[in-house]
């Protein structure tokens, strides 16, 4: 097989590797800031208002992890008080290509998901569920 028209060899240390890769943008977390970044450049506050449930340590630790892998940038400019904000990279934007079809089909889907979870919880034969 030629090793131009089906990419690098993929060897025993590139499983580990993807796998430390979807780590980072796999994580729920992740994939909600790679979102709202789709819309644009964002402050700290803003990401913080708008991904429900997220703690400021840990969108903080997001953030991190996604500028050191090269998924978004962090620019300071220095004004009274320092305005920080955050915007994906070109890579980050065909991550955002990536996940954003993801994304849609679980708000797609929400209400099956929790159907099916409560048919599941109430079988007598659930786990849990006096077995």
């Amino acid at each position: 097989m030629n090793a131009t028209a089906a990419g690098p060899p993929h060897g025993p240390d590139d499983a580990c590797r993807t796998r430390e890769v979807l780590d980072i943008v796999g994580d729920k977390w992740s994939l909600l800031v790679v979102r709202h970044l789709s819309q644009g450049p964002h402050r700290f506050t803003e990401l913080k208002r708008g991904i429900d449930g997220i703690s400021q340590r840990m969108l903080t630790v997001t953030l991190r992890a996604l500028e050191r892998d090269g998924i978004l940038t962090r620019t300071v400019r220095a004004v009274m008080p320092p305005h920080v904000s955050y915007a994906l990279t070109p890579m980050g934007r065909t991550l955002r290509t990536a996940v954003l079809p993801l994304l849609e089909w679980s708000t797609t889907h929400l209400a099956h998901i929790d159907a099916a979870r409560a048919d599941y919880d109430a079988r007598p034969d659930t786990p849990g569920n006096g077995l």
